[in-house]
């Protein structure tokens, strides 16, 4: 089971998270409580998984802006974000758009390629959960979010950039 750091402390993940390939009869069969489902499935199949009783989060693989989704995004009480490899920093970008211009205030998840010197830079772009690989040291990532004790620019995290913030 991967390892999930939300607001700062290691959690359970009771979230069932479907693949992007599942199909529509097989998210509608399960009995999870929590589904998080590929945002392309979610599209093509609204009406249906309207039905589903179990609460929906959505997760976008790195190529899909959730901005495309505007209308409905802040309806999801989770929306998770792909980092397939180290270099695709797209998600960044969305989730800081997810933060700022979308008001999305639910729970914002990185999943995929999550590494520790990452962790950081994803808190401040608005993430506040991570999903960990399995053989993840906990401890060292929680010690991640500490690295730096200021930032120079605005953020997500503390919109205020240092130069305003001293005195």
């Amino acid at each position: 089971m991967p390892k999930l750091i939300k607001d700062g402390q290691l959690v359970e993940d009771h979230w069932t998270m479907f693949e992007a390939d599942t199909e529509l009869a097989t998210v509608l069969a399960t009995k999870a409580k929590q589904v998080l489902l590929p945002a392309e499935l979610w599209l093509q199949h609204k009406s249906e998984l309207a039905g589903l009783n179990a609460k929906i989060g959505l997760w976008f693989a790195s190529a899909q802006n959730p901005a495309d989704f505007e209308e409905d995004i802040t309806q999801f009480p989770l929306i998770a974000l792909e980092f397939p490899m180290f270099k695709d920093g797209r998600a960044y970008s969305y989730a800081a758009i997810l933060r700022q211009q979308l008001n999305y205030n639910g729970e914002l998840r990185a999943i995929g390629e999550v590494l520790r010197d990452q962790l950081t830079y994803m808190f401040r772009c608005g993430f506040n959960s991570f999903s960990l690989a399995d053989d993840a040291d906990v401890d060292n990532c929680l010690n991640g979010f500490h690295d730096f004790s200021e930032n120079y620019q605005s953020t997500v995290s503390n919109p205020t950039p240092l130069f305003r913030r001293r005195s």
